[in-house]
């Protein structure tokens, strides 16, 4: 199952991306997190149903800092996810 997600509220600056990363890393999750130009944090993850829900709780709560306002959820082609390597930050610099 491959999932495209946009978590917005105060998730940029305060480190969201490597939470994401980390807990996306240790669920065993493929895929990548990245900021989009208008402030919010974009997550493509590919794995079971249950990795994914757990995904979306971490999602949910956030980074310590961070303020949660609201997950989008859409689900992709399993297609994409044939390209997803071990979870990444993409941009990180």
């Amino acid at each position: 199952m491959v999932c495209h997600y946009l978590v917005k509220g105060r998730v940029q600056g305060v480190g969201f991306r490597w939470f994401v990363q980390r807990e996306a890393a240790e669920i065993g999750l493929r895929g990548w997190v990245r900021n989009t130009e208008d402030g919010h944090v974009e997550v493509v993850a590919a794995g079971s149903a249950e990795e994914l829900a757990e995904l979306k709780d971490a999602l949910r709560k956030g980074s310590r800092g961070s303020r949660v306002d609201a997950v989008l959820e859409e689900e992709l082609a399993e297609s994409e996810g044939a390209k997803l390597g071990p979870f990444e930050i993409e941009g990180a610099w």
